[in-house]
């Protein structure tokens, strides 16, 4: 394996990515992760290792600038809600990201596989709902938030599937149901996989706190891996 930090830039910001490259022998394909609401992070670091261990390349994007990251609730939302609120705006960054990803590996939409984790789990499902360039995309306890700068009639051409808990507070069953309509009016091939007794960053070995609704689930962490790992080979071959 060799990693290698990458700086790329657009005409707003400097951004500090991660990039995992397997061996000696060509990667499989590509998949670039998005982070949770903190910014990236040795969790998405460690989820490149591991993709990178199983023969992809693997590019953990900063979707807010270069050292802009945070530590306390107040800091991570500062981070988060404008882009939250300004969709347009987190598309370009994403696609710019997916763009420095791909331009670095060599490999192209029909080989890349879009994730993320908590907000980077919207992230992932924004690169379906916009149109970017993957040809599937793996949301973990994400955000359902719908896209409002996109039309509603817009078709999702990108395979999606969605890991979810089921007693995430930050996506109740309601949300659950309403990102489920969406993908079906949209005609997305979709997929909805929802662990029982688990809530939000149930992959996170750091989650520990259920007031907040964030708790590490050991047997949803791992059945959710599997699960791109399927995802994966059937995508990207």
């Amino acid at each position: 394996m060799a990693t290698r930090t990458v700086e790329y830039s657009d005409s707003e910001k400097t951004y500090e990515g991660y990039l995992a490259l397997p061996g000696e022998a060509a990667p499989i394909g590509l998949v670039v992760v998005g982070h949770a609401w903190g910014g990236l992070s040795d969790h998405e670091r460690e989820v490149c290792d591991r993709l990178s261990g199983l023969g992809y390349a693997a590019f953990a994007y900063d979707i807010y600038g270069k050292g802009e990251r945070g530590e306390t609730t107040e800091e991570c939302q500062a981070l988060m809600n404008p882009l939250a609120s300004d969709r347009a705006k987190l598309q370009s960054r994403l696609a710019t990201s997916i763009a420095t990803a791909q331009k670095e590996t060599g490999i192209g939409k029909e080989k890349t596989v879009g994730i993320g984790y908590c907000f980077g789990g919207l992230c992932a499902l924004d690169e379906a709902r916009a149109g970017l360039d993957v040809v599937g995309v793996a949301s973990f306890h994400g955000l359902f938030m719908a896209a409002d700068n996109l039309p509603d009639d817009t078709e999702i051409t990108a395979k999606v599937l969605i890991l979810h808990g089921y007693d995430d507070p930050m996506a109740d069953p309601e949300a659950m149901v309403g990102v489920c309509n969406e993908m079906t009016k949209k005609k997305a091939d979709w997929q909805l996989v929802a662990y029982g007794n688990t809530m939000h960053a149930f992959t996170n070995k750091g989650a520990n706190d259920p007031d907040f609704g964030t708790v590490y689930s050991p047997s949803a962490d791992a059945r959710s891996w599997t699960e791109l790992g399927n995802f994966l080979k059937e995508v990207i071959g």
